[in-house]
């Protein structure tokens, strides 16, 4: 029988073009399925075929788990402590074994063990085509619709199949049993009939895979696209950006009479695209990705990643979009929050700034509202920037002598020093906050202002919430949180 095992083996390798330790592994899998069927406990069995001469062993096996842990399944587990007495050295995750008699090779012959080797073979084919295909570093599959289950699409392309959902479909296409269709692949799904691809149309990279597809010099690494955006089946906005000054970007991309955009457009149900120039400044970015309309000025707020645009009453619908959708666009597009405000709206929210600052300044500074208007008129926005910022600097003002400079950025420390103290001292009435790691003084006094008192409070609240109250990156915000619910995660059990 020996012999046997190695010739169906030998056989089933060359039969299937699989590996012929995957077809060794499904004989192992066979005959361990086989020989616990003749135990009436809930065992786990190994068998261990000798890849030279076919011989094969049978092991009956417990995992060892740690005493704390309890025994779920006491008849395939031990507990650590009981383990050491059979074998000193066992570890915590190893395997206590004892032989058992194996079932005969001839005797198996039950359909259920030839099922196990059948389908161990067809994982191992599908995982070699899969293998094959992303060898090939593709990410756009073409295929055919092979069925349509509850309005989700499974695409036949060649051995491997994908699953196209409903929500990755565009809105307005109507997808058929025979139809032909390209997707974007979104990822691999391994789940119990084995790897499947998972596909999407409505994906930004889609897009950028079609153009990719049209526009040779994209392929060739002449132009890229640098993002793109999308509302699908209505409209879309891409970036590109030329590598060789000689070529024009948004030209090559469109086409000789739009033949190039025309052919992606109509893959997208008739999708209008904006094709926009990408520049590496974002004020300008954000400018070109507003087109068609014109922006009067705009400015850029880096604390809080956002831009107030600011356009006539002319360009005001143009801007916005139907239903936003123009500006929602480029905000994506180019990963900035924008806001559209026309220049009344531009002047009335500058003046409400203004009054913001001048008040400040005559609080903390302790001046009139002359002095106060000066240093807003010059540009000044916080007491750091009055306490700091280079004494030539603000001796270039004409409206104060050296005095009147030395004796604002004195007052501008103070003011900075009071405040740093009064933060620590309700950090320090409240040291709940500080024992999280990761968490500062500014920080919990911040939190503590806005009513986050604990890490309880901390913990019950949702990243965007956080990022909202603090302006911290949502990265930041997450791992404060998971901190912060660490030991009721803990105490739960999860």
């Amino acid at each position: 029988m020996s012999r046997e095992i190695l010739l169906l083996a030998d056989a089933l390798a060359r039969e299937k073009n699989v590996d012929l330790e995957v077809v060794f592994g499904a004989l192992e899998s066979a005959l361990a399925h086989a020989t616990k069927k003749r135990l009436t406990e809930d065992a786990e069995v190994r068998v261990e075929i000798d890849r030279k001469t076919g011989d094969y062993k049978a092991f009956r096996r417990w995992e060892v788990l740690p005493d704390e842990a309890g025994l779920e399944h006491p008849d395939h587990q031990y507990l650590l402590s009981e383990a050491q007495e059979i074998n000193p050295d066992i570890k915590i995750g190893e395997f206590i074994e004892e032989p058992l008699e194996a079932v005969e090779f001839g005797r198996i012959g039950a359909q259920a063990a030839k099922q196990v080797i059948l389908q161990k073979i067809r994982d191992a084919e599908r995982e070699q085509v899969l293998n094959d295909f992303l060898a090939r570093n593709e990410t756009m599959v073409t295929g055919t619709i092979k069925r349509m289950d509850r309005g989700n699409a499974i695409v036949e392309s060649g051995r491997i199949e994908g699953w196209l959902a409903r929500d990755q479909m565009i809105p307005k296409e109507n997808l058929r049993v025979g139809d032909r269709v390209r997707a974007y692949l979104l990822r691999i799904e391994r789940g119990g009939r084995g790897p499947q691809l998972v596909l999407s149309r409505t994906a930004p990279e889609f897009i950028m895979a079609l153009f990719g597809m049209e526009v040779p010099e994209i392929d060739e690494g002449l132009i890229e696209i640098k993002a793109a955006a999308r509302d699908p089946g209505m409209r879309a906005k891409i970036a590109v950006k030329s590598n060789d000054p000689r070529i024009d970007p948004q030209g090559t991309c469109i086409g000789v009479r739009g033949t190039r955009v025309t052919a992606v457009t109509n893959e997208l149900c008739g999708e209008r695209v904006d094709i926009v120039l990408w520049s590496p400044d974002p004020a300008q970015f954000v400018i070109n990705a507003l087109a068609p309309a014109e922006v009067s000025s705009i400015v850029v707020d880096e604390e809080k990643h956002s831009m107030d645009v600011v356009v006539d009453e002319e360009n005001l619908a143009n801007a916005i979009g139907r239903g936003g959708q123009n500006v929602r666009l480029a905000s994506e597009l180019t990963g900035w929050t924008i806001n559209i405000m026309t220049v009344d709206e531009a002047d009335q929210k500058h003046e409400q700034e203004a009054t913001s600052i001048r008040d400040l300044f005559m609080e903390k500074l302790d001046v009139d509202e002359d002095v106060a208007d000066v240093l807003v008129q010059e540009g000044f926005s916080t007491l750091e920037e009055v306490a700091y910022v280079p004494l030539n600097e603000m001796l270039e003002i004409e409206a104060f002598d050296a005095d009147t400079v030395n004796e604002l950025r004195a007052r501008a420390r103070n003011a900075l020093l009071t405040a740093a103290i009064a933060r620590e001292e309700t950090v320090e009435s409240n040291p709940d906050l500080m024992s999280l790691d990761g968490m500062d003084t500014d920080t919990a006094a911040l939190l503590q202002s806005k009513g986050v008192a604990t890490t309880e409070d901390l913990a019950d609240l949702a990243v965007d919430e956080l990022v909202e109250l603090t302006g911290m990156d949502e990265e930041r915000a997450k791992q404060l949180i998971m901190t912060a619910r660490a030991p009721m995660l803990a105490a739960s059990g999860e």
